[in-house]
């Protein structure tokens, strides 16, 4: 039997305050101040989104507004309108033009 996968969503007209912990795929339009946990799942950040908390997730995707570290364990994607003011942290890292980020990129390639 095949599993569907769905997201759960955070309107726009919603304010969440607080831990926000998932087992499964999460898209924000909204805001959240708090932290985000989503494990081995995805976590996109609309347009429209303001969120001030840390996130980590398997994949994560800016298009709004982050204050705080993001930790992607796969990937993190910021596109064109994102603005994200913190660290972020993921073995693959990409970055539109137009996109904003005021902190540190760690993509863990050291040697």
């Amino acid at each position: 039997m095949e599993e569907r996968r769905r997201a759960s969503w955070i309107s726009g007209s919603t304010l969440v305050r607080g831990d926000v912990v998932s087992t499964g795929d999460l898209v924000i339009d909204g805001q959240v101040q708090g932290t985000i946990e989503l494990g081995d799942h995805s976590l996109t950040i609309g347009p429209a989104a303001s969120v001030v908390a840390d996130l980590a997730a398997k994949i994560v995707t800016v298009s709004g507004t982050v204050v705080g570290n993001v930790t992607g364990a796969a990937r993190v994607e910021l596109k064109a309108t994102a603005v994200v003011e913190g660290d972020v942290s993921a073995p693959t890292f990409v970055m539109e033009e137009g996109a904003t980020l005021k902190g540190k990129v760690d993509t863990g390639n050291r040697r």
